[in-house]
């Protein structure tokens, strides 16, 4: 399967984004492990300091070996081995989290020797909430064999903490989840729109191929018809068969302007770059502008007698006389269109000017468009299917050229073509 840029830029932009993705939810992860250590850290330290407490009032010395034990990820049993009261219990504990800012609900339970059980103490929650009963877990303290002074801290909502505590990392996340699937989509409806495009170009190639060929055989057999005596002695037969090769004509002007427009749009329009004179081309288009369009007055304004550039005369030709055509075509009933050549910057401008109505501001962004057509009220239909402009402008990129168009101040319109003065020679 042949790979398009398109393919490799969707490949190269899906690559980043999971990249991207991976390394959120990389840091997601370490982040979590880090709130996961903290809070244990936090905790440890403060059983050891409620141990030492404890050893201080009894005015015993704390033991070597760490009291604390960690049975499972939010249940610790500490061994004080010392005696201790209830009430002095729950005071340090609560002093001793306030002090690591431990703010999390938390439970404990005391071992009774006399009863052989644990006695539940109380549910102590995080400064702020509302009292509760319902998340309270007698049942979850159980007894440590060999253990005769000792307590037990469970912490119902630890796991719910590391997950709240990383609340900024979860938006982090959910955005680029959210950018991955749009993109996904995105990427979707293009190779959708790309497959319709392809499809479009397909049938326009092969309409105007199907088109060329009855047409040819039409013009040629008018054109011999034409010729004949008894067509020539008979006025209104010749006048049917002039109309028939002049609409044949056009028609055929118009398949050439459609195809020209396919191949470009494809890049298989050949573009053969020799030395040619640009004010020479366009007095010719100029004398084949005003031959045809008998009221148009064309003049062409330069500083300089003859400009000279690398490119394709023949596609010249046809950029020119398709802006000086459009200008005629849509101007007012006598056209006038000035040429102006001038040097400015690193470019040479090739302005073209006219005294037409111009084209209204929501409209002028879109005239290079393919098949777009300005809506014009209260004037003469004009043939044509949107590609004139459309042609240019590929042209002109082909070349590397710049093409740009504007309302004059006063009245008409002007599209400059740029030509780089690296090209002229």
């Amino acid at each position: 399967m042949k790979i398009s840029k398109l393919n490799i830029i969707v490949f190269i932009g899906l690559i980043a984004i999971t990249g991207v993705l991976t390394m959120q939810l990389v840091m997601l992860n370490q982040a979590y492990l880090f709130e996961k250590k903290e809070l244990g850290e936090k905790i440890h330290f403060a059983l050891q300091d409620v141990v030492d407490k404890i050893y201080r009032d009894n005015g015993n010395e704390p033991p070597a070996a760490s009291p604390i034990k960690k049975v499972s990820e939010d249940y610790y049993v500490v061994n004080v081995d010392d005696v201790f009261e209830a009430p002095i219990l729950e005071y340090y504990l609560q002093s001793e989290f306030e002090k690591v800012k431990l703010d999390i609900d938390y439970e404990y339970a005391v071992y009774n020797c006399a009863s052989d059980e644990m006695v539940y103490g109380k549910y102590i929650q995080s400064a702020g909430k509302a009292e509760t009963e319902k998340l309270k877990c007698e049942n979850c303290f159980t007894k440590k064999e060999g253990l005769v002074y000792y307590f037990a801290v469970r912490f119902p909502q630890l796991r719910h903490s590391y997950i709240s505590s990383l609340q900024q990392y979860w938006i982090y996340t959910g955005v680029l989840f959210l950018v991955l699937v749009i993109y996904v989509y995105s990427i979707f409806m293009l190779l959708k729109q790309k497959k319709y495009t392809e499809l479009q170009k397909d049938f326009i190639n092969n309409m105007t191929h199907e088109f060329k060929t009855p047409l040819s055989s039409i013009l040629i057999a008018s054109n011999y018809a034409v010729k004949q005596e008894e067509i020539e002695r008979n006025p209104k037969l010749n006048k049917y068969l002039g109309i028939i090769i002049e609409q044949s004509n056009k028609l055929n002007q118009h398949i050439e302007k459609i195809l020209n427009v396919a191949r470009a749009d494809s890049n298989l329009i050949g573009i053969d770059k020799k030395p040619f004179n640009i004010t020479d081309t366009l007095q010719l288009v100029k004398e084949n502008a005003e031959l045809k369009y008998t009221s148009a007055r064309i003049n062409i304004n330069t500083d300089k007698l003859t400009y000279s550039t690398m490119g394709d005369q023949f596609h010249f030709y046809n950029i020119a006389y398709n802006i000086v055509e459009n200008a005629v075509k849509y101007g007012c009933e006598f056209p006038e269109i000035n040429i102006t050549i001038e040097q400015k910057g690193r470019y040479l401008n090739l302005n073209f000017s006219d005294n037409g109505p111009g084209i209204p501001s929501q409209h002028i962004d879109y005239v290079f468009d393919r098949f777009y057509r300005v809506p014009r009220e209260n004037k003469k239909e004009v043939e044509g299917f949107g590609i004139g402009l459309f042609y240019v402008k590929k042209i002109c990129e082909m070349h590397g050229w710049k093409i740009s168009i504007k309302n004059n101040e006063g009245q008409g319109l002007t599209i400059t073509v740029s030509i780089p003065k690296a090209n002229i020679l």
